[in-house]
């Protein structure tokens, strides 16, 4: 038998995965069809790609899509060679027990995960024998939510190349008529979308040819890449409203038209903290005024700024007439960041404010807006968010604005949802500013509050009880009718208008059934509405009563196959039951790909090895996340194999590896298995491997023979640009010990150790506050070193060290002094945990380290190869990606990857100590 042998030195590996690049050509998306159903606001998407395999040998084939935050997974499923195999929904410690057991037998994980501001990203893979065809078919669902007095639909394509049938059908249908349409997205070509809209449903099909699809705004070579955004209104009148009912479940959607407007009392809370400094205090500062301009003359306003301490524009609440705005305005301008954050006091002496000057038919708001956590005063959240509710005792909303990745946005969210509010993440963008003022638009015109919606003979109802309906929004309420009985079911609104108490209602008494619904349709509204508020409602409570919610809302989930943060998809493979479990992260979370880092596997460096082929190396992708090796379009390697080790090797059996110095060992991989992507930073810097592949494709016969010399490990740093699209990214090797900040005029200096963690950080921060004072922070303890006076800290209390305060919480360390604030966040996991510094302010534009720099590049145009500008020194780049530490979780980036000499401007040895 013919035998392959292919040599992977540690050289060689580093050379092959350095220039091979991802090759999607074997492949082809002969077909990729998106077909959306709205009915009464709520979307049901199909997702259908078809594709081939023009190889002369099996290839792993990917199905990458977005889908809209808001939405639920309900089905997936392929189609190969006849045979289907659908994704069964399970709780997620299930899908957790059968995802541990694919992943030891180094089979794929599948994942969903949270990608910018409305999307999530939902990638999976098959491995397709030669000529041979895969469908992939998903579908998710969602109830439109009424924004601004519009409803939007967004439907996001990539397929990441031309593809011969391409056709997007959209079909809407209200029964109360439809009275505006509009397509918009960076894919609405004009002469590729068919729209038709006839009273109560709208058509809208859009079929790109193959050169369009290279053509419009968010379009290349490699096909479409956007969205395509259906925006669109229901007739509706100033009685009870639009009310549905099928099989015993019924839907109300509330939004009375011609009312008249509620004067409102409103007060800013500002941050102004150092970490406010430059862009976003510029366009909070922006956004302020404009919403200043969009004041009535009849509302009340207030303004607080805080940083440490608090200050008021003015100590009471005033008319918002011409001489008050132009004061306010002048105050706006001149909000200068420094200092600290005291959200506690801040939050309190507004809700004071409009305590203390309460008005007659008014509606009463708090509007927060802060980039980080409390870092002055009362620090605990839990404290904070209970001083907060007894405050506002239920009198008014409090909206929460976090702007940016580094502020806790679950601590926000709960702090919101505890009082009758909402938060939002601001992203930080050059339309910042326009995301603010578009938020306050929407709160901007009260018509009811006290808002009570009642529903005789209904039960199992979603929320029923609303502090207050904006103008532009919509109150949708869902429920069950007792017994199915129509006949006795009546709902009721009561509200408080501008003047006088109102109460809507059907003139009939009663409620028709309406039977043009599908026959689970308004039962999936109400399953999907309330999975939302128990998750939300989850979050308020501990002990048994959140264990029970999280029951009731598992058990719904599970019922209707909605993939939540509760639940998994588990999808068994063909070929030796393949297995991958989805997951649906929460705001901001990291998807749970059973890695410590986010981007390993779907981002990943990977190396493909197929059977069919002997020693062909397949393709090679490259990221930030490290070095994996697939056989057979295998995607994933198992958790242990990715942090350090600890038994079985992930997909490897090396039980009979022994310390490089004790000879010459070997083993055998079945063709289905995975080298993870920490055996291979170990046998990069330990051994030398030969691989030898069968012509049979059932085997795979691995040497680990010891390696002459140890390579260390290469840790990836982003550097943030002002005003450019890509960060740069420069790669550091060795556990070296950092120069990270340094202040001249000063005595304080920040020096990091990196670790030997492939994909790691920090292992330790050393902190010099003066001459006879340091700080040494590690993951699990701080050190404070005064002379010869040496404390250890491992607990929450607050340290004081000379006129510094460092703040330890579960993810994050806060150190503060003066005009400089650094936070220290923990990344990663348990034993694989690591340091990554973070500079919030800084008092010195002269301050000198790496996290002190802030380049500023240009792009060289016409160029062969890609090049950038950096102080008259034109330097050739390659596009690459990494993971941002800077933010918890952290996500992947793409950036400019360059020399670390060139992304510093200066030998990397001058930052080395």
């Amino acid at each position: 038998m013919e035998r392959a042998v292919l040599q992977i030195t540690l050289f060689g590996l580093l050379l092959a995965l350095a220039a091979t690049q991802p090759n999607k050509d074997d492949w082809d998306i002969y077909s990729f069809h998106i077909n959306s159903t709205v009915t009464s606001r709520y979307a049901t998407t199909v997702i259908t790609s078809r594709m081939a395999n023009r190889m002369d040998e099996s290839k792993e084939i990917e199905f990458h899509v977005r889908i809209p935050k808001n939405a639920f997974i309900s089905k997936f499923r392929m189609f190969i060679d006849g045979q289907v195999y659908d994704g069964i929904v399970k709780g997620k410690e299930k899908a957790r027990q059968q995802y541990t057991e694919a992943v030891s037998r180094g089979q794929s994980a599948g994942l969903v995960s949270s990608v910018g501001r409305t999307l999530e990203e939902f990638k999976t893979s098959v491995t397709v024998a030669a000529h041979k065809k895969v469908t992939f078919e998903l579908t998710y669902e969602e109830l439109l939510k009424r924004r601004l007095g519009k409803y939007e639909l967004q439907i996001h394509a990539r397929p990441m190349q031309p593809v011969k049938s391409f056709k997007v059908d959209v079909h809407i249908h209200e029964e109360s008529g439809i009275n505006i349409v509009e397509v918009k997205g960076g894919l609405a070509l004009a002469d590729a979308i068919n729209k038709t809209h006839a009273d109560n449903e709208v058509w809208v099909n859009f079929y790109p040819t193959e050169d369009q699809q290279k053509t419009c705004t968010s379009c290349g070579e490699q096909g479409l890449n956007g969205d395509l955004v259906i925006v669109y209104d229901v007739n509706r009148d100033s009685g009870l409203g639009d009310i549905k009912t099928s099989a015993g479940y019924f839907v109300h959607h509330f939004a009375p038209s011609s009312l008249t407007r509620i004067s409102k009392n409103v007060v800013f809370l500002i941050d102004r903290s150092g970490s406010m400094h430059g862009k976003k205090m510029q366009q909070t500062r922006l956004a302020l005024i404009h919403i200043l301009n969009d004041l009535s003359e009849d509302d009340h306003f207030g303004l607080i700024t805080f940083d440490g301490s608090i200050s008021y524009w003015k100590r009471e609440l005033v008319q918002a007439n011409q001489r008050n705005l132009e004061s306010a305005k002048i105050f706006s301008r001149n909000i200068r960041e420094s200092g600290a954050t005291n959200i506690n006091s801040a939050v309190l002496e507004g809700a004071s404010l409009l305590n203390a000057h309460p008005r007659e038919d008014s509606a009463s708001i708090l509007i927060l807006l802060t980039d980080g956590d409390p870092t002055s005063g009362v620090t605990n959240l839990e404290q904070i968010q209970s001083n907060v509710r007894v405050a506002i005792a239920d009198e008014f909303p409090l909206y929460c604005l976090g702007f940016g990745f580094d502020v806790n946005f679950e601590f926000l969210e709960k702090m919101s949802l505890q009082n009758n509010g909402v938060a939002r993440r601001i992203y930080e963008d050059s339309d910042a500013d326009l995301q603010l003022k578009g938020f306050y638009e929407e709160v901007a015109t009260p018509l009811l509050i006290d808002v009570t919606m009642s529903y005789e003979g209904g039960t199992n109802l979603t929320q029923t009880v609303f502090s207050q309906y904006y103008n532009g929004s919509e109150i949708v309420v869902a429920g069950q009718i007792t017994d199915n009985d129509i006949g006795t079911f009546t709902p009721q609104v009561v509200a408080i208008s501008s003047s006088k108490k109102m109460t809507f209602s059907n003139p009939n008494g009663t409620v028709e059934s309406t039977g043009t619904e599908s026959a689970d349709h308004i039962q999936r509204v109400w399953a999907y509405l309330t999975v939302k508020q128990l998750l939300e409602k989850e979050l308020l409570l501990s002990g048994a009563e959140k264990e029970n919610v999280k029951r009731e809302a598992l058990e719904l989930s599970l019922k209707y196959s909605f993939v939540t943060p509760l639940t998994s998809m588990v999808v068994t493979k063909p070929e030796g039951g393949d297995t991958e479990v989805l997951h649906k992260p929460k705001e901001g979370e990291a998807p749970q790909t059973g890695s410590r880092h986010p981007n390993i596997g779907s981002s990943g460096s990977v190396m493909h090895t197929s059977g069919t082929r002997q020693g062909h190396l397949a393709r090679v992708m490259h990221t930030s996340a490290g070095s994996v090796m697939h056989t057979s379009g295998a995607r994933q390697a198992s958790p242990g194999a990715r942090q350090g080790l600890p038994d079985g090797y992930g997909g490897m059996d090396l039980s009979s590896i022994q310390p490089k110095d004790s000879g010459l060992r070997s083993t055998q991989l079945n063709a289905e298995r995975v080298f993870s992507a920490s055996i291979l930073t170990m046998i990069q810097r330990d051994y030398t491997v030969h691989v030898q592949v069968d012509e049979a494709p059932t085997q795979v016969h691995a040497t680990i023979v010891p390696a002459t010399d140890n390579i260390p490990v290469s840790h990836r740093f982003l550097l943030k640009t002002e005003n450019q699209s890509l960060p740069l990214c420069f790669d550091v090797t060795g556990d070296v010990r950092l120069k990270l900040l340094h202040h001249p005029t000063s005595e304080l200096s920040v020096h990091g150790e990196l670790d030997s963690v492939s994909n790691g950080g920090f292992r330790r921060i050393v902190i010099q506050l003066n001459a006879d004072l340091y700080v040494d922070v590690e993951v699990n303890k701080i050190t404070v070193r005064e002379g010869s006076r040496i404390t250890h800290h491992t607990g929450q209390d607050p340290i004081t060290a000379g006129s510094w305060t460092i703040i330890r919480r579960d993810k994050d360390i806060d150190v503060a002094g003066g005009d400089t604030h650094l936070v220290i966040l923990i990344q990663g996991k348990d034993a694989q945990s690591f340091l990554w510094p973070v500079l919030r302010q800084q008092s010195s534009d002269s301050a000198e380290g790496i996290l002190a720099l802030n380049p500023v590049y240009e792009e060289v145009p016409q160029t062969p190869t890609t090049k950038l500008r950096i102080k008259d020194q034109e330097i050739d780049v390659t596009r690459a990606n990494a993971a941002d530490y800077s933010i918890s979780p952290p996500l992947t980036l793409d950036c400019w990857l360059l020399s670390a000499d060139s992304a510093l401007q200066r030998r990397l040895e001058a930052f080395i100590v």
